[in-house]
């Protein structure tokens, strides 16, 4: 059922018939409880309204009559009656004032307007003097038919259709000679009709009336808009509407999916490095949230224009303000510019902020957001976004999009070249649709050549290069110095001290762009990032000398670290806690020191490569980083044999003998240490000789341990026992001649050696080689039934390696624990503890662990 009452009163049921009564009281009746929908009213109210001049003098039945007949007509289940008081209460949208409402707060004028049949119930209630709801009902309901009517307008004059508006707009100031925004579009339609002097009239005749009737003056709004008119603000004329300022969108824009809805609303700043596309992102977010600002998006460059005064002279003509209007100080124009902005729906862009100040200006209570290469930390409140590269699914959708080519393992390693940096996967996506001739494989093949990487990746005037010119040039000389040595490093991340000794200007490389925050590392120390594009940038003007120096300061720190772990002075004993911070910070610069030893290798500079690449030796050996321990050896041995140093290279074949002894690879194991002990036998006057022979002895007993000859390892161990001057190469010995013994079954004689051992061990303050050593007399213990023994020495071990934070040490001593409790007959502790062994194996690769590991889960 549909109830009309904006004009005639009328009821339609659902097949289009009409329903309307006829009775002058049913319609009354009906017409009050439309009037007061949703509402109760009781029979003596009801009364009341449809005989006021009596008082309401009749009987409850008569209107218990009438309500009855009206059910019949409109439907029983309309009106409900509730405590004795009787309600209608229409469906959604049955009732066109409610349709009306919605449609006018929807924005969708037209069709509200379509509605409007006259005022409400100009049949039963003409005058609108019978009930006080009518008239209300009218005055709001004509209000909102004004503003319907208003907006309606403002969207045909968006439009340019200010000539056909003229007559309704005339009629319209006629009718509502008050209602100042349809004079004040009725002077912008004469105005663009070229009617400037009518326009400036009917300005006139409503301050005239005004002024004689009320002693009042036009509205501010369109007083400005007089101002404009008679200045002839060129600005006037255009009528597309709100101003929307922003760039074109982004047709190809790819990812972010989790910074898109965040970047509009409140104050943001969107930072990253250049070339990230951040201004991409917010021209994107800005565009998808159109609708959301109807009086308009302002956008300013302020790279182009840097003056924020000239900046707000530009937002304030957009907005309305005529040229002669704008205030001469920056200060007043700020002032202007915040109440303009003030009631309006607006969102402001401003893109390519170099600093604070220039931003601070342009803010108001709308939402703003920022792009810049710095994170603008002086702006408190601000929400910050950083844009980084894009990953490498991301980085080959956006070359797809933008060369029209398919995904195939040729865009991909092009994607790998441009480095999912934004700005140039767009250039290299560009050049291939602008030259359908030219293959995948050939660009990938111009980009091969790093000292040509740059140069080739440009497409008409944009290029990659000059991205980076931008914020290189605005850079003081030291913060360019940095830049410039910071080039020679091929490390993916670097710490805070590495930019320290190359001119300490990491912040102002990260305000303009060229180097990333790569946060906070297991030492504690700040960390940076500088892209392959970034870094190539770089070395177009090399500094000399930059990787000697970083070779001094990196051996020095290297030694100081790697001291802890390798002690060889009998009368130094180190702190857990020192030994712990060693490893953090070997730790944290790993991946440095291992791409520095590269960087030395290529650059000539060997003594510090294989210098380096020894001193890495016992960490890697000790975690495990065989790949790392791999290719810094190879470099070493190159760089040693260059430099012709004998001992340098007898080291290194030491190291590499070690390495395969980590791989388990005996044989090659046992083929380096040859090398290297006829190295060091041929060597002459050198201090360091008997303990290099005797060292190099200690590993070939191993080799012959696991090689299974033992009486061959028991000789070479015993000869360097007879040799060893130092606590450091006894402790080696002994450990290695316990587990010869108890390879041997020699059982009490392990232990012995084995306690030996750990007491040298203990007294240098070695606690890895402790606690490895315990681990090995826990085996022995156990192989001789001395359970208590076995349990003891694994939890001391486990107790070193917790102090330590060791987690690998930890799981080591975690199994030893289970092959004590299962000897024991506890075997569902064994089980647990060999299952949390197990889980740290798989998380730090270490096959062989969990080898071990899953052997002893597998026992009953």
């Amino acid at each position: 059922m549909e109830f009309r009452i904006m004009g005639l009163l009328e009821v339609v049921d659902g097949d289009g018939r009409d329903r309307t009564p006829t009775v002058p009281k049913h319609r009354d009746l009906l017409a009050l409880f439309l009037l007061n929908a949703g509402r109760p009213l009781t029979a003596e109210r009801l009364r009341r309204l449809l005989w006021p001049r009596e008082g309401g003098d009749r009987s409850d039945s008569l209107i218990r009559g009438y309500v009855g007949q009206l059910r019949r007509l409109i439907g029983q289940d309309a009106i409900t009656t509730v405590s004795g008081s009787y309600m209608l209460a229409p469906g959604e949208g049955q009732l066109d004032v409610d349709r009306f409402r919605l449609l006018v707060d929807r924005g969708a004028h037209e069709e509200a307007l379509a509605l409007w049949r006259g005022e409400v119930l100009e049949d039963v209630d003409p005058e609108g003097e019978r009930w006080v709801e009518t008239r209300r009902l009218r005055e709001e309901l004509e209000e909102l038919r004004l503003l319907a009517l208003e907006r309606r307008l403002q969207a045909d004059m968006d439009a340019g259709r200010h000539r056909e508006l003229l007559a309704e707009l005339r009629r319209l100031t006629k009718q509502h000679p008050m209602w100042q925004r349809f004079r004040g579009q009725y002077m912008l339609a004469l105005y663009r009709s070229g009617r400037r002097v009518d326009a400036l009239a009917a300005y006139a005749v409503l301050r005239d009336q005004l002024d004689g009737g009320h002693a009042i003056e036009p509205d501010p709004e369109l007083q400005l808009l007089y101002h404009r008119m008679l200045h002839d603000d060129a600005s006037l004329h255009v009528s597309a509407g709100p101003p929307v300022l922003l760039p074109p969108d982004i047709t190809d824009f790819t990812g972010r999916a989790d910074l898109l809805d965040r970047v509009v609303g409140g104050q943001v700043v969107v930072h990253g490095q250049a070339g990230a596309g951040k201004s991409a992102l917010a021209v994107h977010a800005s565009w998808r949230r159109r609708e959301g600002f109807p009086d308009g998006i302002l956008y300013a460059d302020l790279r182009e224009t840097t003056a924020p005064a000239a900046v707000l002279e530009d937002f304030l003509r957009w907005l309305g303000c005529p040229a002669q209007a704008i205030p001469a100080t920056p200060e007043q124009r700020e002032r202007l510019f915040r109440t303009y902005t003030a009631n309006r729906r607006l969102l402001v862009v401003l893109d390519n902020a170099a600093n604070e100040a220039q931003v601070r200006p342009l803010l108001s209570s709308c939402p703003t957001v920022v792009t810049s290469r710095s994170p603008l930390s002086g702006l408190p409140g601000a929400l910050r976004l950083s844009v980084g590269v894009l990953d490498d699914q991301e980085a080959l959708e956006l070359l797809v999009r933008s060369s029209g080519r398919p995904a195939d393992d040729a865009m991909r390693r092009l994607a790998r070249f441009c480095g999912g940096l934004p700005i140039a996967l767009r250039i290299a996506g560009s050049r291939l649709a602008a030259r359908p001739e030219w293959t995948v494989d050939y660009l990938v093949g111009l980009l091969e050549d790093e000292h040509e990487r740059l140069n080739r990746l440009h497409a008409g005037d944009l290029a990659v290069r000059s991205v980076f010119t931008i914020g290189f040039d605005g850079l003081p000389e030291a913060a360019k110095l940095t830049l410039r040595g910071l080039g020679a490093l091929s490390a993916p991340d670097f710490a805070d001290w590495v930019t320290e000794r190359l001119g300490g200007q990491a912040e102002a490389l990260v305000d303009a762009g060229l180097l990333e925050t790569h946060g906070v590392d297991a030492a504690g120390q700040v960390r940076y990032r500088l892209h392959d594009l970034t870094r190539l940038f770089a070395r177009d003007q090399p500094v000399p000398g930059v990787l000697a120096q970083l070779s001094e300061v990196v051996l020095a720190r290297v030694r100081a670290s790697r001291f802890s772990l390798a002690s060889g002075d009998p009368a130094t004993a180190v702190a857990t806690r020192d030994i712990r911070e060693s490893v953090e910070w070997l730790a944290a610069e790993r991946a440095f020191l291992v791409s520095l030893v590269g960087d030395l290798h290529e650059a000539g500079l060997d003594d510090g490569c294989w210098r380096l690449a020894h001193l890495l030796a016992p960490y890697l050996e000790r975690y495990r980083f065989l790949d790392d321990w791999r290719a810094v050896a190879g470099r070493a041995l190159e760089s040693a044999r260059r430099t012709g140093d004998d001992r340098g290279e007898a080291l290194i074949l030491l190291d590499q003998g070690d390495l395969h002894l980590a791989e388990r690879e005996w044989e090659r194991a046992h083929e380096k240490l040859r090398l290297a002990l006829g190295m060091f036998l041929r060597l002459r006057g050198q201090a360091t000789r008997a303990r290099d022979v005797n060292r190099t002895r200690r590993r070939l007993g191993r080799v012959h341990l696991e090689l299974g000859r033992l009486e061959e390892a028991e000789r070479a161990l015993l000869t360097c026992l007879a040799g060893v001057d130092n606590q450091r190469d006894a402790a080696d010995a002994e450990q290695v001649f316990g587990l010869v013994l108890h390879r041997a079954g020699r059982l009490d004689e392990a232990a012995d050696r084995l306690l030996a051992a750990v007491g040298h061990l203990s007294e240098l303050g070695d606690r890895h080689r402790q606690a490895d050593t315990l681990l090995q007399l826990s085996a022995v213990r156990l192989a001789q039934g001395a359970k208590p023994a076995a349990r003891a020495a694994a939890e001391q071990a486990r107790g070193i390696a917790v102090r330590l934070g060791d987690r690998l040490l930890d799981a080591h001593a975690l199994l030893a624990l289970a092959k004590v409790y299962r000897a024991e007959g506890t075997t569902e502790r064994a089980h647990e503890l060999a299952r949390a062994a197990l889980e740290i194996f798989e998380q730090t690769g270490d096959l062989g662990g969990g080898v071990n590991a899953r052997a002893l889960l597998a026992l009953p």
